[in-house]
């Protein structure tokens, strides 16, 4: 059998870029190493909860294109991410905003949460934040960055604040305001059906193989499609010749509790970098659910190494340098295009990996 196209990787961007060649009369064939669809963004019922396989993913965009295009396969709720951080039993709002501010110093104007945040800049004294721990004191002052951003931040990527550049939080939102909604975006929402649901529609009528590893067979399939979507690893293509690219990973514990509410929201952070988890995820809340028990599921940053699922690129200057090579490898590829996160080395959001995929759609059959 002969493809127009072999799309690797049956997540968002693969199911996009498979749904929209088809309805150009191409034909696909998409392959997926694990044994579902829908890649990091998967759902799965257990007691009637749709839980969230691979950590929480809360749809949000601006953008009006994605926003209308995710509604021809999904009907989304209304649910608004209002996380809580626990830091030594102690509850605060995020993000940061005047709850926060009244939560932490007891300030009930923006007036005095300002004034109290310039202080701590002031005595802190950072002109040039020479990495992340000085870039966040300067900006928020050291009661916030102690107890709501440094703990978390080194369980996150498993290092010292002080050894993370300075670029990772430059542009840590601070609201004068009285709002909970952790995203700006105009859209927000959770398909009701969950993600799992709007895959399937995304890639209805399109051959998919599952439990099938590409790059074990790679000659032999790249010989049955005229075009290669690659959304894999760039560097696991070229079969690590340059050495691997580095992540950090992300490991979960998830139990089905016998009690109706076990924390009253979808998401509490826990800040203290004693806990070795960075946050406890009930997924009922993303669905407003009112089952009788519950799914919780406590995420714990790993290290990456190979044959463990790859989460957050980790794009500093050595591993930026490293994905270049490979990125020259790629341009020298005639029928292989490198897409998505794994294919791009580039973290992206669920809009984001959409509005790339239609821009890459457009690209390739515009002539």
């Amino acid at each position: 059998m002969k493809y127009d196209y072999l799309i690797v990787g049956a997540g968002l961007f693969g199911a996009v870029f498979a749904h929209e060649a088809t309805k150009r009369g191409k034909r696909c064939l998409v392959v997926e190493k694990r044994g579902h669809i829908a890649g990091n963004v998967y759902t799965e019922e257990v007691e009637g909860i749709q839980v969230h396989k691979y950590g929480a993913h809360i749809f949000h965009t601006s953008n009006e294109e994605v926003w209308q295009y995710v509604h021809r396969f999904a009907s989304f709720n209304h649910f608004i991410n209002s996380p809580v951080a626990n830091y030594k039993g102690r509850l605060y709002n995020l993000p940061f905003n005047m709850n926060t501010f009244y939560q932490m110093w007891g300030v009930k104007t923006p007036t005095e949460a300002a004034q109290k945040i310039e202080a701590q800049r002031k005595t802190a004294g950072i002109t040039e934040p020479k990495n992340l721990e000085e870039q966040a004191i300067s900006l928020v002052g050291e009661d916030i960055y102690r107890i709501l951003i440094k703990g978390y931040t080194e369980k996150q990527w498993g290092r010292d604040c002080r050894d993370l550049p300075a670029s990772i939080i430059r542009r840590l939102p601070v609201r004068f305001t009285f709002d909970n909604n952790y995203f700006r975006d105009r859209f927000q929402g959770i398909p009701e059906e969950g993600y799992t649901s709007m895959v399937e529609k995304m890639l209805e009528g399109i051959e998919v193989r599952l439990n099938t590893d590409f790059l074990k067979q790679k000659d032999e399939f790249e010989a049955v499609a005229d075009k290669v979507i690659f959304t894999g690893p760039i560097d696991a293509y070229f079969d690590y010749v340059h050495g691997a690219l580095n992540y950090r990973s992300v490991r979960f514990e998830t139990e089905i509790l016998p009690i109706s509410n076990y924390q009253g929201v979808a998401v509490v952070n826990y800040n203290e970098r004693e806990v070795p988890f960075t946050r406890i995820i009930e997924h009922k809340h993303f669905a407003f659910g009112t089952q009788e028990k519950t799914v919780i599921s406590r995420e714990y940053p790993s290290e990456w190494q190979l044959g463990v699922e790859p989460y957050y690129p980790v794009n500093d200057a050595q591993n930026t340098a490293l994905y270049e090579r490979y990125k020259a490898l790629a341009d020298l590829q005639d029928k292989v295009r490198f897409a998505g996160r794994l294919g791009q080395y580039k973290y992206f959001d669920m809009d984001k990996v959409i509005a790339e995929a239609l821009t890459f759609v457009h690209a390739e059959f515009s002539e």
